[in-house]
């Protein structure tokens, strides 16, 4: 069987960053996939990883320091840029985001970054304020505005002993999206999907609301892979942290009933609903326009009343769509899985136990029960959420063919 890269020459720019211990993994994996690494760190980079480590596993000598040897004073670093197929930068640090974006020189990963015009995959490590600090977010928005790929950076324990996003992704995450841009499958082409995603809120007053922990991480890999795929894509999304994927209609809302009217306007059209969106069940009979004020110990009565079931109602009225939901149990999860699947005339349903520590709601990673038409329930293990939207994607193309 035909490695996935083979022919291919890849170009792995390394930052410093205590994750580049990940980037040996990384150029492992891509050798193994069959591609010819070449590997550039930045000035900082040799302080955590020796490039002789590089080298070894590469088998090509190391850009290091844009004058170190004849070859780089040669312009080698220009050379290796015309016969690249794609720059992998992993890790990413802040100080290297600034660099490529403003379009700064002084170390050879930024100089054979300028010199370089074609497919870039960037995934960002660093403190999770650094992530969220506006001047990052910017150098990425201008960076993503340019064609870059990134393959977001992970939620957990960091180097600094904080909890929270800038952990870099796997090293097989990067190198699925390595291979999503050099060898792109698009057998989703002349489909059109529905994806919903995040959660809803619904106002109490103009201070408070109703709501609950998703994350919309699901949703939105199921709208980026279905995208690099072929797909056209609509994603209607409750308010979430993240950024909208690439080369998708975007169509943010808070409320539920916000969702139903743009799932409605769109379901018609389209030839897929996956609908991971987790749409608040209830909401206050009356909003109040004024902040609701504490008086002393007395309790606060809110009347709730449903929300409308946008799952349902459109599931009702498809023609030629194939309707996925998904179902956030604490209890008998296959069975609950089943039987909403039935009420509500769906095709596919995935299900997954919220109860259980690690997964569901906010994590990277989900374990997730699927179950279709016949009542065949096929328990997945534990996988990030990039890889179930993937096998998710795999299955209904499988269910839509038969």
């Amino acid at each position: 069987m035909k490695a996935a890269l083979a022919g291919r020459t890849v170009v792995l720019g390394v930052s410093g960053s205590i994750a580049a211990y990940k980037a040996v993994e990384l150029l492992r994996l891509l050798v193994k996939d069959g591609a010819d690494v070449y590997v550039v760190m930045s000035e900082n980079a040799g302080r955590f990883i020796q490039p002789l480590t590089f080298e070894a596993l590469s088998g090509h000598p190391v850009a290091v320091e844009v004058f170190d040897t004849a070859e780089t004073a040669s312009m080698e670093h220009v050379r290796q840029a015309e016969r690249a197929d794609c720059l992998i930068v992993a890790p990413a640090t802040a100080g290297t985001l600034g660099k490529l974006a403003c379009g700064l020189t002084g170390d050879a990963l930024a100089n054979f970054f300028i010199a370089y015009g074609g497919p870039t995959i960037i995934a960002p490590a660093m403190n999770d304020g650094m992530y969220a600090h506006p001047a990052v977010r910017e150098n990425i928005a201008r960076l993503k505005s340019r064609g870059a790929h990134f393959v977001d950076p992970e939620e957990g324990e960091l180097a600094c002993g904080r909890v929270g996003p800038g952990r870099l992704a796997e090293p097989a995450d990067i190198l699925a999206a390595a291979r999503a841009v050099l060898q792109p499958v698009r057998d989703l082409e002349g489909l059109h999907f529905l994806v919903t995603a995040g959660p809803t809120r619904e106002p109490i007053d103009p201070v408070r609301y109703l709501s609950n922990p998703s994350s919309g991480k699901m949703g939105y890999a199921i709208a980026a892979q279905a995208a690099r795929r072929g797909a056209e894509v609509t994603l209607v999304s409750g308010p979430t942290a993240l950024e909208p994927p690439e080369g998708v209609r975007f169509l943010p809302c808070l409320r539920a009933e916000e969702m139903h009217a743009l799932v409605q306007e769109n379901f018609a059209g389209c030839d897929v609903l996956v609908m991971t969106a987790a749409v608040g069940d209830f909401a206050v009979e009356t909003v109040e326009k004024e902040k609701i004020k504490k008086n002393g110990d007395a309790p606060l009565v809110l009347t709730l009343k449903p929300t409308r079931d946008i799952l349902k109602e459109v599931a009702q009225k498809k023609t030629h769509q194939f309707v996925v939901g998904f179902a956030a149990e604490t209890e008998n999860l296959i069975d609950s899985a089943k039987e909403k699947l039935r009420k509500k005339n769906l095709d596919l349903i995935v299900g997954n136990d919220i109860s259980a520590p690690g997964i569901g709601f906010q994590s990277d990673s989900n374990q997730v029960v699927v179950v279709d038409r016949a009542g065949r329930a096929d328990p997945w293990p534990l996988l990030p959420k990039s890889r179930i939207a993937g096998l998710l994607l795999d299955r209904i193309l499988e269910a839509r063919r038969a």
